[in-house]
């Protein structure tokens, strides 16, 4: 296989793109793009000549029916500016290869991530780790915000005289607030990376997460645009049932055959779940 070069993903390398208020990913490199993938969907295939339109067709075929070792020949490496509780959500995708800054080697920036106040509001009275869709009103958002910027600043100060006093770093850190950002390197593969995407882009996913996966994917768009054409189709804007699901639509749609599961179909909040589905189209 010959190196790989995409001119779109040339025009933005080491180009950082904000992300919330202080954050930002930046594509440092990049192995292989949509011809990679299907050159190696072909190696037993042996070497030939290709039409675009024919790796546009094996690649959607290969995401649609989940072939997904090609796209793990793909690989990209991300700069990234992000509050530690995005980090501490992030990492637990396990997929990936990671190095973050550390305070115990460095002294930690004063930079700390306050929500804008469109993100700021009530928790959700239907969803326990999440927000209410609606924002507070203007001013009680401000005076939160206010409060963010004073307990922040406060942690700093001590912070900062703590390691003025002398302190060692790592214990000096300890009462440094989750809403710090913190930088790390982070290189995975497309196939790891579109899992990622699928979770982190769902509308159930904290909205600060969600910022940082758009940009990701916008991203890996330059790199590889078929195979994200194809995420986008098959993973991302689709919907999966479980067996009682699909025979619930089955049943609505009238379709002939023997249904399996309950006799009575779903109820409760198999059966809220399963109408959630069909008015939003995206899998909850």
């Amino acid at each position: 296989m010959a190196h790989c070069v995409v001119s779109e993903a040339e025009a933005i390398l080491d180009r950082e793109i904000a992300v919330l208020d202080k954050g930002f990913i930046r594509l440092v490199d990049y192995l292989g793009g949509d011809e990679r993938v299907a050159e190696a969907a072909r190696v037993s295939y042996g070497k030939g000549t290709k039409s675009y339109r024919e790796d546009a067709g094996l690649i959607d075929y290969l995401l649609r029916n989940r072939h997904t070792s090609p796209f793990e020949q793909v690989q990209l490496t991300f700069h990234i500016k992000l509050p530690i509780f995005v980090a501490r959500q992030w990492v637990r995708h396990r997929t990936a290869r990671l190095n973050e800054i550390s305070g115990r080697y460095s002294v930690m920036k004063d930079d700390f991530y306050i929500p804008a106040p469109a993100g700021i509001a009530l928790q959700d009275s239907n969803n326990k780790q999440g927000r209410s869709a609606e924002p507070l009103e203007a001013d009680e958002a401000e005076k939160i915000r206010a409060a963010f910027s004073a307990g922040q600043e406060q942690a700093y100060t001590g912070y900062t005289c703590l390691i003025e006093r002398g302190l060692a770093r790592e214990i000096a850190r300890i009462n440094l607030p989750l809403s710090l950002y913190t930088e790390w390197y982070w290189q995975i593969d497309m196939h790891n990376l579109f899992h990622f995407l699928e979770l982190r882009l769902d509308s159930h996913a904290q909205k600060e997460i969600r910022a940082y996966a758009e940009v990701l994917l916008d991203i890996c768009k330059k790199v590889a645009p078929l195979c994200c054409q194809s995420f986008e189709r098959h993973i991302l804007g689709a919907v999966s049932f479980s067996r009682e699901e699909f025979a619930e639509l089955k049943q609505r749609l009238g379709a002939a055959g023997e249904i399996s599961g309950s006799e009575e179909g779903l109820s409760g909040k198999a059966l809220e779940r399963f109408e959630e589905k069909l008015r939003s189209g995206k899998q909850v």
